[in-house]
């Protein structure tokens, strides 16, 4: 168990520094959580509610509350209004939906340009591209590395669209976070708690993508790490988890969505590409993943699917996509929300 030190409206930013300095006093952690209506500091590394009289006499504190689940920083009862995480100047997590979009791998300039500008070109708000693969097997295609990295910044310098794409590793995640505008963290390394604790030392935000066996808990818990390292900007990302169906590649579990949405107050995505590894399924998964309430989708798009050096299967083709964002243009209004407009 931790607590919540709860400040008050009118508290005032020395207020806060003195919460802070009394937590940081008696070899704990502060994590300063700001809200809509007021700012709550959490604690973390104490023995629990024993704590709560040391902060309740404290200048600005209104209540200092248990928290009483293991991801402490990432409930709702840390924060009870949805975060909104910056993307390269894409918001995502607030009323509008984000769309992020492009090739599964890095393979070439010429590649990465020609889908980069079709799905800028049909609405697209971020661009998605692998400069780093882990593959099942060691003699797939493993991605570019940094030249990738140059690529997606070239494709980005082009486009406008900031740039997501996936570190595997220490070494890797040095290089995403000097080229890529959000650090991502795929299912293979949900639990690679190393990365994780380097991520929330990142000053990027973080794609956190679900694993193929965790539990909801476990995967909140896996976003808790990244957040006990101070950073805040964290968005969850469903891509399936692995069942007995034998139809597609994983099974998509947009049950997942609202569950997320009740217990944390982080962003989350859905990307049915990967949760499908089926081209046909992609658009109707999409359809389901906006109208379930997730903050946007994530999907693979290659204008020559046939010749892709990973993933070519569950690739959208850019017509496909075009499609695609003209349904969720109209799916969204019917859950009293919208795609996000470009400027």
């Amino acid at each position: 168990m931790t607590v919540l030190v709860v400040m008050r409206q009118d508290a005032t930013p020395e207020d806060l520094r003195g919460v802070v300095q009394a937590i940081e006093a008696r070899g704990y952690k502060a994590h300063p959580i700001p809200g809509g209506q007021r700012t709550a500091v959490g604690v973390t590394g104490n023995r629990g509610a024993d704590d709560a009289p040391v902060f309740e006499g404290l200048p600005g504190v209104l209540e200092v509350i248990p928290v009483t689940h293991g991801y402490k920083l990432v409930s709702r009862e840390a924060k009870s209004e949805p975060t909104v995480v910056n993307v390269g100047g894409v918001l995502v997590g607030g009323a509008e939906i984000v769309v992020t979009a492009g090739p599964c791998a890095v393979e070439s300039l010429e590649q990465t340009l020609i889908v980069a500008r079709r799905v800028k070109a049909a609405g697209a708000h971020l661009l998605r591209g692998g400069a780093y693969k882990p593959r099942t097997s060691p003699y797939s295609f493993q991605g570019l590395g940094e030249e990738g990295l140059k690529i997606l910044a070239a494709a980005r310098e082009e486009t406008g669209l900031p740039v997501v794409t996936e570190a595997v590793d220490l070494e890797s995640l040095d290089l995403v976070e000097r080229y890529a505008d959000a650090i991502q963290i795929g299912a293979r390394n949900m639990q690679n708690f190393s990365l994780l604790r380097r991520a929330g030392r990142a000053r990027k935000p973080v794609v956190l993508k679900r694993g193929m066996s965790a539990t909801l808990e476990e995967f909140l818990m896996s976003a808790e790490y990244v957040l006990s390292e101070g950073n805040y900007e964290v968005v969850l990302c469903e891509r399936g988890v692995r069942t007995f169906s034998d139809f597609s590649r994983n099974t998509l579990d947009l049950a997942v969505v609202p569950a997320v949405k009740g217990l944390s107050h982080l962003p989350i995505l859905v990307d049915p590409s990967h949760g499908t590894g089926r081209r046909d399924k992609v658009a109707p998964l999409s359809r389901a993943a906006i109208a379930v309430g997730s903050d946007g989708v994530m999907v693979e798009v290659h204008h020559d699917p046939q010749r892709a050096l990973s993933d070519g299967p569950q690739s959208l083709t850019p017509d496909m996509f075009d499609a695609l964002m003209a349904e969720l243009r109209q799916i969204a209004p019917v859950i009293g929300r919208s795609l996000l407009k470009r400027d």
